[in-house]
């Protein structure tokens, strides 16, 4: 037998990913991933690092003059087009925060997330990873004092104010993952820039043509729209419509829209001044000696005024370095004609502009070239709404810069919640509407004495177990850990939209706020409603446990405000509205037709909660009975309803009942006695999975065993507060 083995050598099977995983056998298969991706064990700076912490000894007016210093501190490895790297950096700045969606509140900047796949290789960041090259030196000099999800927003930031634009202000405060984002559904695609037809439904004609849910790009790849126009046709109309929608996806109305185009491309250039077949592979896909850059080039030097990126070519203003009203003027006063850039991209360049159009070259001294637009911009005259806004525009550059200056602020701080969560000096005062502002507490917090007898109040008023915890988990579960959007303080629950959502009215929550109000009204304390609710839900629980023989106290931090209905976004906190909640048993619909068990653990995620948390939370919520609607039993598998008890994992995995669906559905299933054949319960999905699926089992056997009703409890309790404190970011950061 020769030497020379075939096989891969036992390193590589230790460390090469096997095509043979679990997903491969059996990608059906619930997966929790998503509860494990914050194992502090994979965040190199340590458990207990605090970035607040960190960023406090920063010197904000040293990083500023340094970032101020690279934007004309050109490299030759990747030179500045005009000697200066401020358009570079305002794309790299937009293009992390312009992920951001509305709908489920993932993307955006605040995690740093375009450092890794896929972002690090969507065909629309082409060659960013220069960018963050550039800013290597910066982020080594400050090290944990400044996160790199910071310092990728702030750089195109103080780019806007180093090229004379007054930007609105700016907040630290994002904190770096330090891995993938695994949990983000981008599209069904399976290959970069698939057409639009795959992530769309309905027609162009009779006006039914919707971007498919939670998505706000219109193909795989990119952060909004094609710019050559949709599936690269040079449409400026069907353009204005797919520029309407994914902005709108990601919180932004027509005035911020026309704003952000208008204010974005008064800088820089597009490139594209060769061959697209030049461009080499992805960063993720890029050979171990090249050190993860990607979209080599081979045209000529591959840099410099041969560089290729998204294969449009050249500037949208004669200044495309300074701050300016040039980009409407251009726009406005030329006649467009469609043609090609070198690297095939339609395009659109003026016929026989006046000299005072033309554009210096960016890297070749004496040359200049017309200016060009790209379909999406055309959009800006092509829609009757665009172009209104847009005239107003020109004719008043101050209410665009003001708008611009807003419009960009709010790009970048969109995913980063209310403005409690900034740090840093450059915090504007202004807070806005789209932060979700609660009032300031004022007064001193309510005492233990105040507490106590608060709490012998609810447990007196009449109100269930059930109907407290119910309530007060209503009011808390819509907190988003993507955005942080959402959460108990402010008690919008008793606000609209929030008031009116599906769940709420069938849950009646309504009743229950009414009664707390009048203990709330008839109490000298200062508590806020906000308070008293998650106080409430406490007493719920602590209510539900001492009937199951149990003494245990819930942790309550007061400090919550309510907000008023003028400080409610209506629009786009009604995102938050939750269509399913798995801990509820509720479910109004299951989009992409996913199983109700995968919306469970969505939630469960955006909660923060862990896997033994979440099980916990399910268990004892249908032993209290906090399922919502009246006539909702499913999963009270228990025979002393109203009690925190163990019981839904002791019959759940127990061999006495035999499951069967119930219908073609196979969403709810009853549960019969194996000897007797009795009907004993009904279940769904959500319920039936901590008995099928082989990670969530080995928890509820573990919480049905021998001693296994105090560790739920514990859990049970850790779970319900981190849930009642999610928004509470005077407590934690």
């Amino acid at each position: 037998m020769s030497d020379q083995s075939t096989t891969r050598p036992e390193w590589a099977a230790r460390t090469t990913p096997s095509l043979q995983g679990n997903e491969h056998w059996w990608p059906d298969q619930l997966s929790l991933n998503i509860l494990h991706q914050k194992h502090p064990d994979a965040n190199p700076l340590g458990e207990n690092f605090r970035y607040a912490d960190a960023f406090s000894q920063l010197d904000v007016e040293a990083l500023t003059a340094d970032v101020d210093a690279l934007m004309t501190d050109s490299q030759d490895w990747w030179p500045a087009d005009w000697g200066h790297y401020g358009p570079f950096f305002i794309r790299m700045s937009w293009h992390a925060a312009g992920t951001y969606r509305a709908i489920d509140g993932r993307g955006g900047g605040g995690t740093g997330a375009q450092r890794f796949a896929p972002l690090n290789s969507w065909p629309d960041n082409g060659n960013l990873d220069k960018a963050r090259r550039l800013l290597w030196p910066i982020k080594q000099k400050y090290g944990e004092k400044i996160s790199w999800a910071d310092l990728l927003v702030f750089a195109g930031n103080r780019a806007l104010e180093t090229m004379g634009f007054k930007t609105f202000g700016f907040g630290f405060g994002r904190s770096d993952i330090w891995a993938p984002e695994d949990d983000v559904y981008w599209g069904p695609e399976t290959e970069w820039l698939a057409t639009e037809d795959e992530r769309y439904t309905g027609d162009w004609e009779d006006g039914s043509r919707v971007l498919d849910n939670p998505l706000a790009a219109v193909q795989m790849g990119l952060i909004y729209v094609n710019p050559e126009g949709p599936n690269g046709v040079p449409d400026a109309l069907k353009s204005a419509q797919d520029i309407r929608e994914t902005f709108g996806r990601m919180g932004m109305n027509d005035r911020e829209t026309a704003a952000l185009t208008v204010g974005g491309h008064t800088f820089g250039k597009m490139h594209g001044n060769g061959p697209k077949e030049a461009v080499g592979g992805l960063p993720e896909e890029s050979k171990i000696h090249e050190q993860g850059f990607g979209w080599a080039n081979t045209h000529e030097t591959g840099l410099g005024e041969y560089t290729i990126t998204s294969g449009l070519e050249g500037a949208w203003t004669p200044t495309p370095t300074q701050w300016d009203n040039s980009y409407l003027d251009t726009l406005f006063n030329n006649q467009w004609e469609l043609t090609e850039s070198p690297a095939g991209a339609k395009q659109w360049e003026p016929v026989d502009p006046d000299e005072k159009y033309l554009v210096p070259d960016a890297h070749v001294e004496g040359r200049k070239n017309k200016p060009v637009m790209s379909t999406a911009d055309m959009a800006m005259m092509a829609d009757e709404t665009y172009l209104g806004i847009c005239k107003e525009f020109y004719e008043n550059p101050d209410v665009l810069a003001d708008e611009f200056a807003r419009a960009w602020y709010k790009l970048l701080h969109r995913d980063m919640g209310p403005s409690a969560r900034y740090l840093g000096p450059q915090i504007p005062d202004e807070e806005l509407v789209w932060q979700d502002p609660v009032p300031a507490h004022e007064g001193p917090l309510v005492s233990e004495d105040e507490i106590a007898t608060l709490k012998q109040q609810i447990a007196d008023s009449g109100l269930s177990a059930a109907q407290l915890v119910g309530t007060a988990w209503a009011s808390a579960c819509t907190y988003r850990q993507t955005d942080h959007r959402g959460g108990a303080n402010g008690a919008r629950i008793r606000l609209e939209p929030q008031a009116s959502w599906d769940v709420n009215l069938r849950s009646g929550v309504a009743g229950v706020i009414d009664q707390l109000e009048q203990i709330k009204d008839a109490s000298d304390a200062n508590i806020s409603l906000a308070d008293l609710i998650v106080l409430a839900g406490s007493v719920g629980i602590e209510m539900a446990a001492e009937a199951a023989g149990h003494d245990i106290t819930v942790p309550f931090t007061p400090g919550r405000t309510d907000a008023t209905q003028e400080q409610t976004e209506v629009d786009t906190f009604g995102w938050l509205e939750p269509k399913h909640d798995g801990f509820r048993n509720y479910l109004l619909k299951t989009p992409r037709g996913l199983p109700a068990e995968h919306f469970l653990i969505d939630r469960a995620f955006m909660l923060n909660l862990s896997a033994p948390e979440m099980a916990a939370l399910v268990g004892g919520f249908r032993g209290i009975g906090v399922n919502a609607g009246d006539d909702n039993t499913d999963g009270y598998l228990t025979d002393r309803l109203g009690q925190l008890t163990n019981d839904f994992f002791l019959n759940l995995v127990g061999m006495d009942t035999v499951w069967e669906p119930i219908g073609e559905g196979e969403d709810r299933f009853e549960g019969k006695s194996r000897t007797t054949g009795e009907t004993r319960w009904t279940a769904t999905r959500v319920d039936l999975i901590f008995g099928s699926n082989s990670v969530l089992r080995a928890i509820a056997e573990e919480y049905a065993a021998d001693g296994g009703e105090e560790r739920m409890l514990d859990r049970f309790v850790q779970g319900w507060v981190k849930v009642m404190n999610a928004d509470r970011f005077d407590l934690h950061r």
